[in-house]
């Protein structure tokens, strides 16, 4: 009998792991296309000249996507397949993917905006003439015609970020089963105090994803759009200017691929499974083995007759309002979705424009932004994430034990990050813009100071946007701006000759050249940047070390009949208001602290190409350290909720205890008890 016994206990165990390494590489695949999208945010920003607060629309629309559809898909997705249903997601997520990359084919090649004196390549050592008396670059600063805008905008296919919009709102569509489903599909059948090991692995193997995502996205971002279809030697920018556009919609190709891949396994798995573990406590009940064999085969063909009733739409429409009251009662389960919203908010801002923010603070290219993100960042969450669910396994911690641990790493990550705001580097120094062109820090902006005496008789454009490193360690808006006579060499090697700018801050005699792009930031930046980096991988790590406590948290304070729904409920709700307002109000907020707008091809403005560093620092992290800040409060007040919750429980459980040792009236007094709290389980959770 014993053999017997142990023999569907493997099964069990083996269909149990299969889904769990399925739902992982899922989970993998998710994240992969997740944090490509995120790492891809600048490139497809220059892409299609639009702004961040744009680019933030199209970041949300992944959210609007999980907003269509979780509320049903939860609630009714309990109810049925839902290894299949995930399998269908994952179907819709690729197609989304392979969408976003549509626009490349659809659009001609990417056009950067340059002056026109070094747009033509000639083999002479003296051909472009930067500063020269004729008036094609002023023409370049007049607004074209309605209908030849319209033409031109036409041509240049400027309306192609739909595609990517669309794309990316499909992506949240198929996204909408995996988290639900999965992890109470999972906690369904496994043992309880195996579920916040087994949610560890899952969010570590996840976390894979956006390492490798953000990897992918930091080697395209050096490659060029146009790859194959351009000769990179006309080419006049490399991969550290704010102009350049990488080989954005090759890595959707790839994350399509790899999430179509993914949904394979889930069509093949069963609609449920025996609880992991069933064997043992069937051994605690006091009837045969053989007998509770015979009855739980009976008990499952009546689970099977009942489980046909109500897959009906109606019967099963009918209990949808109740079980949301019954959930929303649940004040637990409401300040614990409040408090997640508040700090998705600040998430979701930070990650979204963090490589921004590390490009124009430090001075850093975006491929390398994105990269140090990948390698660095990411391996401590994954870190912390498994370190959260070991402590939790290893010391057996409760409910009150996963708050303690979730709350802690909160602070101290919150902590960290009021310290970041404080580190930073001076702003990068452009004549005319962030300093004048005699050297001395410039308070304000205007077009007009562009112009100096220096460059005054050169005709130059104040819109156009192609910088230029003189040897004075200054960066020049255009050679022309710089005063630039002469020029020689052709693409990327051009070197620009006898500039009267660059002239005016040195003493005579001394090169007065300059060569195209921005200059480096000041040495001791990069020594800035490194203690920056490695608060912000610690800080990191303690934060994710809350991540798998918190969610423990928040199951064990919901009906298990009602988990499905809360799940639902809260990835529909924290995806609303904290996953699709973030993007826009943060990139609208940094928009405000653009100082050098770039041109379109079509005229108008696109995308920004400098940015007031001190006001982007303090506009940024300002927000996000003042939210994490309001979420920790919350976390505070979850804790004192949670707590006397638990002495409620735990008084009642003994009063009970006690009533069922004592005589016939002990009986009656325990039964009054458990009728005057019934509402109140129903209310709060099932700690």
């Amino acid at each position: 009998m014993s053999v017997e016994s142990k023999k569907p206990r493997e099964a069990c165990c083996s269909k149990l792991k299969l889904f769990l390494a399925s739902l992982a590489f899922v989970y993998f695949a998710k994240a992969f296309g997740g944090a490509y999208m995120k790492s891809s945010i600048t490139q497809i920003e220059r892409r299609f000249d639009i702004p961040s607060s744009l680019i933030g629309v199209i970041d949300g629309s992944f959210e609007m996507g999980n907003l269509l559809v979780i509320a049903f898909v939860s609630y009714f997705g309990a109810k049925l397949h839902r290894p299949r249903l995930i399998g269908i997601g994952c179907l819709i997520m690729s197609v989304g993917c392979f969408l976003i990359a549509l626009p490349h084919f659809f659009q001609g090649p990417y056009k950067y905006e340059t002056s026109v004196s070094h747009s033509t390549a000639f083999n002479s050592s003296e051909s472009a003439l930067p500063c020269h008396s004729n008036h094609s670059l002023t023409d370049a600063d007049e607004t074209p015609d309605l209908e030849a805008r319209t033409a031109c905008e036409k041509a240049a296919g400027s309306s192609m970020w739909i595609y990517v919009f669309l794309g990316n709102m499909l992506r949240g569509i198929g996204e909408t089963p995996i988290m639900p489903l999965g992890v109470s599909y999972l906690d369904d059948f496994s043992r309880e105090e195996n579920t916040p090991f087994y949610l560890a692995c899952i969010h570590t193997v996840g976390i894979l994803g956006p390492m490798f995502g953000f990897m992918l996205g930091s080697l395209l971002a050096k490659i060029y759009v146009d790859i194959g279809f351009v000769d990179l030697v006309t080419i006049t920018i490399n991969h550290k200017d704010s102009r350049w556009v990488g080989a954005w919609w090759l890595g959707f190709i790839v994350t399509g691929t790899v999430i179509l891949l993914s949904s394979i396994p889930f069509w093949f798995l069963p609609k449920s499974l025996p609880k992991q573990g069933q064997e043992e406590s069937q051994s605690k009940s006091t009837e045969l083995a053989t007998v509770a064999e015979q009855e739980n085969f009976l008990q499952e063909e009546n689970q099977d007759e009942e489980k046909e009733k109500p897959v009906t739409f109606q019967e099963l429409a009918k209990d949808f309002v109740p079980s949301l009251r019954r959930l929303f009662r649940n004040s637990i389960f409401t300040l614990m979705i409040l408090t997640y919203l508040v700090a998705v908010n600040g998430f979701i801002g930070m990650i979204t424009f963090k490589p921004k923010y590390m490009e124009q603070i430090y001075g850093q290219s975006a491929s390398k932004a994105i990269f140090l993100i990948g390698i660095l960042n990411l391996p401590a969450v994954a870190l912390g994430i498994i370190t959260g669910g070991f402590v939790l396994k290893r010391f057996k911690l409760g409910v009150i034990g996963a708050a303690r641990v979730s709350i802690t790493a909160s602070v101290g990550s919150f902590c960290l990050l009021a310290v970041q705001g404080f580190i930073h580097c001076d702003n990068a120094e452009v004549g005319g813009i962030t300093i004048s062109y005699q050297g001395a820090p410039q308070v304000s902006y205007n077009p007009q100071t562009l112009l100096s005496e220096c460059n005054m008789g050169c005709s130059c454009s104040m819109k156009h946007w192609d910088p230029v490193c003189a040897y004075n360690g200054m960066t020049y808006a255009s050679p022309c701006l710089a005063g630039c006579q002469t020029s020689t060499g052709t693409g990327r090697e051009m070197v620009f000759h006898n500039c009267t700018c660059v002239g005016e801050m040195m003493t005579p005699g001394i090169n007065s050249s300059a060569v195209l792009g921005q200059c480096p930031r000041k040495s001791d930046c990069d020594r800035i940047f490194k203690f920056y980096m490695a608060l912000s991988v610690v800080g990191s790590f303690i934060s994710a070390c809350g991540g798998t406590p918190g969610y423990i948290v928040l199951l064990r304070s919901i009906q298990p009949d009602l988990k499905a729904l809360a799940l639902g409920m809260q990835t529909l709700i924290v995806r609303t208001l904290g996953g699709i307002p973030p993007p826009i109000y943060f990139g609208a907020l940094i928009d405000r602290t653009c100082l050098k707008w770039g041109t379109k091809q079509c005229g108008g403005r696109g995308a920004c190409r400098l940015y007031d560093a001190n006001a982007f620092r303090l506009t940024f992290m300002g927000l996000v350290t003042g939210l994490y800040f309001l979420s920790n409060t919350l976390w505070a007040g979850l804790y004192v909720k949670i707590v006397k919750r638990q002495k409620k429980l735990a008084l009642r459980n003994q009063a009970k205890e006690n009533a069922l040792e004592g005589n016939d009236v002990g009986n009656g007094h325990a039964n009054i008890n458990i009728a005057k709290n019934k509402d109140d389980t129903d209310k709060e959770s099932t700690i």
